[in-house]
């Protein structure tokens, strides 16, 4: 099937709900690596600021394949493709592939007044596809079944995905969309800035599906400003995220950063460790760990702290509550750390 006829929304085009606005120029973005402590920041917003952040998606400009997006796209039968996706495949960016991590995140944007011991609340205004289209990979040692897949010789199958009719198309399969960024996250302490892959207390690539239109993400401060970014825009993704990736493809994003002072933080959700997300419906704490067990085990040790804070429940009733009414859902499996995050229903305490 060939994509839609449909128009790219292309860097200052088309709806920017924001009065502050990011564009994905090459010198707004890392690729592979996320902020550190001594990047500087490409805005300084006041907490409570909305911003339009145009992302881009890795899939159709890495080196496997060919670094040049309107060839691999034409390919398809796409005839536009995002200037700005062109732009940095054509940049002449300096990255090692192989050992830089695949994704494009914006340069940090400084949240003023923000101290460690803070949390910075990102919440998701609105998500807007950028392109008719998407792609699902899977790469040789990656994904949940190495040595399986991709079958035969070459390095990376790749999935182009047309939408219609606002569904993607896998074969004779079609599935609703329900766009997020899989990285929203803080700069790290320190000079060296982060592999892109693995998520970490930072936040960064956690790949949280529920992390869509309304929803909030809380992360702990980790240096002055927080130095917040996004990116890995997706259309879709189901927990686990098997293959490697999921529909991954470009999106423009509003999202208002919102800061929640220590002691408030402290009352409101005890001393996080890690990201916490929340949605109108449940709370979403989160556990991280390159074992699958050991993650889960840390996502339920943070779902107890969360529920005695919150509402004061002792750790052996959030324990038993938890086993009977919470459900634990994989993030994915694909990210070096694997990540489990619990949905705990709000309305079970709006007593």
């Amino acid at each position: 099937m060939t994509a839609p006829t449909v128009s790219a929304l292309q860097p200052g085009t088309g709806p920017i709900s924001s009065t502050t606005y990011l564009p994905a120029e090459v010198d707004n973005v890392l690729w592979g690596r996320l902020p550190c402590a001594t990047d500087s920041p490409v805005l300084s917003i006041a907490p409570g600021t909305s911003v339009t952040v145009d992302t881009i998606s890795h899939e159709g400009i890495l080196e496997d394949q060919g670094r040049n997006p309107e060839k691999f796209f034409a390919a398809h039968g796409v005839e536009e493709v995002l200037s700005d996706a062109v732009a940095l495949a054509a940049s002449g960016y300096e990255r090692t592939f192989g050992v830089d991590g695949p994704h494009v995140v914006s340069r940090p944007i400084e949240v003023e007044g923000a101290e460690v011991g803070d949390l910075l609340a990102i919440t998701v205004l609105e998500t807007l596809p950028r392109v008719p289209y998407g792609v699902v990979s899977n790469r040789h040692g990656r994904g949940a079944l190495p040595g399986e897949f991709p079958r035969g010789d070459e390095p990376v199958h790749s999935v182009f995905t047309p939408v219609v009719d606002g569904r993607g198309v896998i074969g004779p399969a079609s599935f609703a969309l329900d766009p997020f960024l899989g990285i929203m996250g803080v700069a790290v302490p320190g000079s060296e800035r982060p592999h892109s892959v693995p998520p970490g207390s930072h936040g960064g690539n956690i790949d949280i599906r529920l992390l869509t239109t309304g929803a909030t993400l809380y992360l702990p401060v980790q240096v002055a400003g927080a130095l917040a970014y996004v990116g890995d825009p997706h259309f879709a993704q189901g927990d686990g995220e098997v293959s490697l990736t999921a529909l991954e493809a470009s999106l423009r994003a509003t999202l208002r950063f919102d800061l929640v002072a220590r002691e408030e933080a402290a009352a409101r959700f005890g001393e996080l460790a890690g990201p916490l997300a929340e949605t109108s419906e449940f709370l979403i704490p989160t556990g991280l760990d390159e074992s699958l067990d050991v993650a889960t085990q840390n996502c339920v040790r943070a779902a107890i702290a969360l529920l005695s804070a919150r509402f004061g429940m002792t750790p052996e009733d959030a324990y038993a509550y938890l086993s009977a009414a919470t459900d634990f859902r994989i993030s994915q499996v694909v990210d070096v750390v694997k990540g489990v995050h619990a949905t705990i229903r709000k309305a079970d305490f709006a007593l």
